[in-house]
């Protein structure tokens, strides 16, 4: 009897990421899960209402491959509105299942074999193994707790002859810092004479807590012209499910984006598209008033917690809150978060997987994207530690 041949694994170190183990432990002890980063409330009736609208009109056969027109051309208002900048809706703005699936098409469509790429550690889990594929080789440049900052010294040195793309994460996920106009700057004063490509991974440009606010690629007029910005409707709408993203690029870029993109998924859900459009256009105050509405919630979570022997680092965006538990456990943060879950009902991530070095720092990411009662009960829980 013949077996079934095992081909040679393209990602061999890869497992099941944490987050789908987490949710999976919490699950089993019947923990409250602040590990996943996903909202336990639904988004907002309107958009439901015109999802159920535009099925019942017919509107379930294929969308055109960069997106429905009246998506991308609602998406070049807004990031007129927000930015200072409109982007061609016809050759700038491509619509992707999910945020996710825009980054892979951009990596792919940009990075060659043997091109470095760097990325700024910890780091969200999905570029590394894009890169992978494409045959780059990732750099991570290690940026240390509370603050999370550029060392520009340090970047420019990572640079070389073979540096392809920068991928940069605003507001950062897992470390829920915020880079600045100035970082910014910085960023394009490094790689101007360079033939350097961005990747701005900015899906919670809505949930933004800092000073200057969001600080967008699509701002800078240099940086925009060698960038691909992406972003999320799961995050701004509380939709995580319906995995809509999009991306903002040059036209050029766009270009070589969409051949990826039309062969990895080709068209996105039909009806979520025209109903994400009419939300745009007809409730934008939803987007506009999401850094409120966020800041409330991590601020109840962030006075709830006030008691307990955590250690709560600034939280200038996502809606993650990091947590020092030193003054707890001496754990590692990974086995510090098995235990919680078990024996306390709280379900975390640890830090040190969003990190290629050892990360010696006892931190775990908390979820607030959570109804009050959720984050309450959380809070007690955690107070007892």
């Amino acid at each position: 009897m013949s077996t079934v041949p095992v081909p040679a694994s393209k990602l061999p170190d890869l497992g099941t990421t944490i987050f789908t183990q987490m949710s999976a432990l919490a699950q089993q002890h019947q923990a409250i899960n602040l590990s996943q980063g996903f909202p336990d409330f639904d988004g907002p009736e309107y958009l439901k209402q015109r999802l159920s609208w535009h099925i019942s009109q017919g509107a379930n056969q294929y969308a055109p491959m960069t997106g429905a027109a009246p998506l991308r051309e609602a998406i070049a208002e807004k990031t007129a509105q927000r930015y200072g900048w409109q982007p061609d809706a016809n050759s700038e703005v491509t619509v992707t299942a999910g945020a996710t699936e825009a980054l892979f098409a951009a990596i792919s469509a940009l990075v060659r074999s043997g091109d470095e790429v760097i990325c700024f550690d910890p780091s969200y889990d999905s570029y590394a193994p894009a890169v992978q594929l494409s045959g780059g080789v990732l750099k991570r440049i290690a940026l240390q707790p509370p603050a999370f900052k550029v060392d520009w010294q340090r970047f420019a040195e990572q640079l070389s002859p073979r540096t392809r793309l920068i991928i940069l994460n605003t507001p950062q996920n897992p470390s829920a810092t915020a880079w600045s106009a100035e970082d910014m700057q910085q960023l394009w004063a490094a790689i101007a004479d360079r033939e350097i490509y961005i990747l701005s991974d900015e899906v919670y440009e809505h949930i933004c807590f800092a000073k200057g606010g969001h600080a967008s690629v699509l701002a800078h007029p240099q940086l925009r012209q060698r960038a691909i910005a992406v972003s999320s409707f799961g995050k701004t709408f509380h939709m995580t499910g319906w995995k809509v993203g999009y991306c903002v690029a040059p036209a050029a870029l766009s270009a070589e984006v969409r051949k990826v993109h039309q062969y990895l998924t080709f068209s996105v859900n039909t009806p979520a598209q025209l109903a994400l459009a009419d939300m745009l256009r007809n409730e934008p105050e939803h987007w506009q008033q999401l850094p409120a509405f966020y800041r409330a919630k991590r601020d109840r979570f962030v006075q709830a917690l006030a008691n307990s022997r955590l250690e709560i680092l600034p939280c200038e965006g996502t809606y993650f809150l990091l947590a020092d538990y030193s003054a707890i456990s001496d754990l590692d943060d990974v086995a510090f978060c098995h235990w919680l879950t078990e024996h306390a009902g709280v379900a975390a991530i640890p830090l040190s997987v969003f990190c290629a070095d050892p990360f010696p720092h006892k931190l775990i990411r908390l979820c607030f994207a959570k109804q009050d009662a959720t984050l309450d009960a959380a809070a007690e829980r955690l107070c007892r530690l």
